[in-house]
Formats: C-alpha cells, sequence, structure tokens
C-alpha cells in the first residue's frame, strides 16, 4: 500500500473524523486543550524505518511535544495545545497522551470538558482532584482515576505536595456514546497487580477488573524483571495496540523501545513481549475505527 492508499484509509479503516462542533467545551487556556481543528482524519504515518512490520507507528520519547510551563510540564505524545504535528493526532480513538510534572502548590484550575473519557495515572506524588459533580477525591501512585465528561462538566487538578512535583499521565479517549451523564471513579490497583505480566486496569465493563470507560477500549499495566517475556492476545477483532514504556527498556513485536517510547500496531492477534531490563510498561488496546 503506497502513502497516498495508506492516507485515505488511514490506520482507523472508515475512519475517526471530528469537529470543532463535537469537541464541544475545550478549556481556553493553551495548556490543557485540544487544539482547534476542523477535521481529525487520517494521519498517522506507518514506521517506514521499521524492518519488522508495516502495520505499526513508532513515537520516540525525544520526538514528543515538549512544553515548559514553568509550574507544569507536559510532554505530548499527540497533538496538544500548542504542540501539532499533522501526522500525530491520534491513534485510533486513543486522542491524548500526556506526560505531565506538576510542581509543589500549583496546578490547573476549574475547566471544562465534554464528550470525552479522560483517564489519569499517578507515576509519582499526591494529585488532589475537585469536579462540579462535587467530587473531591487525591489519587496517587497505584491509583487509577476516570471522569466520563459526557454532557459536560468542570474539574480542577492540584498537586497536593508544599515540596515535590507530582507526575502522571493524562489520557483522553474518544468516547463510543456520546452526551452520557457524566461521572468519576477512582481504584487502587495495588490488589490486583502482577509480576511479569499485564494486569488490567481499565475495561468497556462496570464489573470488570478495574475502572470503565464509554468505550470498547482495554487497558493494561507490567512490571517486568529483566529477560521476562510474555504475550498480548487482542480483545477485540479490529482494535490496535500501543505500548507506552514507562521504565526500562522492552522489545515489542521485534521492536526495541526505551523509557517513554511509543509503539502502535494493527492489524495483529497477538504481540510477543521481551523485556530487556527491569521495566514498566502501559499497554493501551482501543479500537482503530470510530
Amino acid at each position: 500500500m503506497d502513502r497516498k492508499e495508506f492516507l485515505r484509509k488511514g490506520l482507523l479503516g472508515t475512519g475517526v473524523f471530528v469537529s470543532t462542533a463535537a469537541l464541544g467545551n475545550v478549556v481556553k487556556n493553551n495548556i490543557d486543550e485540544l487544539r482547534e481543528l476542523d477535521i481529525l482524519g487520517f494521519n498517522h504515518i506507518q514506521n517506514t524505518n521499521s524492518k519488522i512490520m508495516e502495520n505499526t507507528v513508532l513515537h520516540k520519547a525525544d520526538t514528543r511535544g515538549d512544553a515548559n510551563h514553568t509550574w507544569l510540564h507536559s510532554k505530548h505524545t499527540f497533538s496538544f495545545a500548542n504542540y501539532y504535528n499533522p501526522e500525530r493526532m491520534h491513534f485510533g480513538v486513543l486522542r491524548v497522551l500526556n506526560d505531565d510534572k506538576v510542581a509543589a502548590g500549583m496546578g490547573f484550575g476549574m475547566h471544562p470538558h465534554d464528550n470525552m473519557e479522560i483517564i489519569s495515572i499517578p507515576l509519582e506524588g499526591d494529585l488532589e482532584h475537585k469536579d462540579s459533580m462535587g467530587n473531591v477525591a487525591v489519587i496517587k501512585e497505584g491509583d487509577v482515576q476516570v471522569m466520563s465528561a459526557g454532557t459536560g462538566i468542570y474539574h480542577s487538578e492540584f498537586n497536593k505536595s508544599k515540596d515535590r512535583d507530582v507526575k502522571f499521565l493524562q489520557i483522553w479517549v474518544f468516547p463510543n456514546k456520546r452526551n452520557v451523564t457524566p461521572r468519576y471513579d477512582q481504584i487502587s490497583i495495588r490488589d490486583v497487580e502482577k509480576k511479569n505480566e499485564f494486569y488490567q486496569v481499565l475495561s468497556p465493563n462496570v464489573n470488570d477488573q478495574g475502572v470503565w470507560i464509554h468505550q470498547d477500549a482495554w487497558f493494561h499495566l507490567g512490571t517486568f524483571d529483566k529477560d521476562a517475556e510474555t504475550s498480548y492476545n487482542l480483545k477485540k477483532n479490529g482494535n490496535g495496540m500501543y505500548f507506552f514504556v514507562l521504565d526500562g527498556e522492552v522489545e515489542v513485536a521485534g521492536q526495541k523501545l526505551s523509557k517513554r517510547d511509543g509503539f502502535g500496531i494493527w492489524d495483529a492477534d497477538k504481540v510477543d513481549v521481551k523485556s530487556l531490563s527491569n521495566s514498566r510498561v502501559l499497554l493501551m488496546e482501543v479500537p482503530m475505527a470510530a
């Protein structure tokens, strides 16, 4: 398949198109926002440097968008706020993957979202959440937080600590249902953590392990010893898998990845993973078409 044909079909089959109207009320602070675009379309380019397969995309850590606001230092895997790369808009319905560090006592004031599934995974420190539904909570390493923005919600996020940074992943996923009733949830995943295999932290099913969202997506975390090997079997036909290395080095489907590298793969039912050092990996299985 040539580049033109690939772009026409995209990674997404029928594709994901979102108008500015569909995005609704996004925040206007030039930090926590989506760039206003007429179309989010077929934009991921194949991993032309890969010798393994034609169905992959590689995002090296040092190619991410870099936004340093002094109190906030954020690395954007996909286009976000003032970082815009038309070839890095989303991976299927995975729209935002921000790697954030917030200074002590600082944070995001009240701002609106709608029609987006927003997942926060703390990596270090404590993050305080408040929202227009009356929720007040603190999430920390070992927790996962989810917010279905639905018809509209306001929330704030602040570093609870007065003397240390907080580091967390903020992930946005397009929902499969619009205008749902907003909701908030958080859980501890400490009791389900396993060594040298992936364990589920998010799914579409309210009664399944982890938090749930309005989308046919499954998130897994894995902490691996050096030389550990495992594999992941796709949950739903037509989905893709996006691997994000939190620490260490791994090999995914023959592709070597280092800390904070991202690697997407589609048209694959099973993927083998080998840990090249002590490592930790976030795996996100998401639909490639709306």
